[in-house]
């Protein structure tokens, strides 16, 4: 298999996701995660109206109720529950574990894709997929986390497994739409059904989780980070898993944690140990053996 658009933009989707990574790290540091999730969602919705009329015009797309549906309900699950889920899963099990349980999101969109799609991996790619996902728990390898409750550990797993559950059946669920539907509608109908419940959960949120007031809000950061990090990801993204198969994408999206590495060095200060520095070369190489 030779490089072609979707591979392309599912390793760009990962290196603006790496980007946008780094910048949410300072980010975290002032907003709560709720908050940071719902402003990152509010300013990429108002970059994505103007696009999309912009690309297709005001007239509404030809989808049938079906198509919608599945849309609207791929933004619930995929970005709203998924996204909530996972920050869960981050306070209640710390960076560490929450890592590990992120490696299982390529094998589930392979499953998914395997059980509801019909896609398969030559032995080719199957070889280059083992290598990345080799590299990326290279990379992701670190200290163990504070010792948890058993309660406390299976509560933080369950909800890492569902939010990664929910995050790959969400795309799965959404890519015959985006075979055939205008992109960036689908794109926005995504974001939309997915903003309601933020904004519900929100409301329901203590004021001290909420947000500093607006004012005080590092502007200039958080619409850098939501433009690279979510805007230009997400559309890098989901082009994707519209011009190749689910299962490519998913793994081809792996690489995000080697971009975040390298950025976290580059702009950060980093270190880079030989074991880490194996773990990209590993990586990189199991993408090049799934491109050839």
């Amino acid at each position: 298999m030779q490089a072609g658009l979707g591979e392309l933009f599912s390793i760009g989707a990962a290196a603006c996701w790496g980007a946008g990574v780094v910048l949410y790290k300072q980010l975290g540091e002032r907003l709560p995660p709720v908050a940071l999730n719902l402003y990152k969602n509010i300013i990429v919705i108002a970059a994505m109206i103007p696009t999309v009329l912009l690309v297709h015009g005001p007239a509404l797309p030809q989808l049938t109720a079906w198509q919608i549906g599945l849309t609207l309900l791929s933004g619930v699950l995929g970005i709203s529950m998924a996204d909530t889920l996972y920050f869960k899963a981050l306070n209640t099990l710390g960076a560490g574990r929450t890592g590990v349980l992120g490696n299982l999101f390529s094998p589930t969109v392979i499953l998914l894709s395997f059980l509801f799609l019909g896609e398969r991996l030559t032995l080719l790619q199957f070889s280059g997929f083992l290598l990345v996902m080799f590299g990326v728990l290279l990379v992701n390898q670190r200290r163990v986390d504070e010792p948890l409750a058993p309660a406390q550990l299976r509560r933080g797993v369950a909800m890492g497994i569902a939010a990664i559950a929910l995050n790959a059946g969400g795309i799965v669920m959404v890519k015959p739409v985006l075979e055939v539907a205008p992109f960036f509608w689908v794109a926005l109908l995504r974001l939309g059904a997915a903003l309601l419940p933020m904004l519900w959960l929100w409301w329901l949120l203590p004021t001290h989780h909420r947000a500093p007031p607006w004012r005080s809000l590092p502007w200039t950061l958080l619409i850098v980070a939501a433009l690279l990090g979510q805007y230009v990801a997400m559309l890098l993204w989901l082009a994707g898993y519209k011009y190749t198969s689910a299962s490519i994408a998913s793994i081809l999206n792996e690489t995000a944690s080697i971009f975040i590495l390298l950025f976290a060095w580059i702009w950060l200060k980093e270190p880079l140990s030989r074991r880490k520095l194996a773990g990209v070369a590993c990586t990189f190489g199991g993408v090049g053996v799934m491109l050839l």
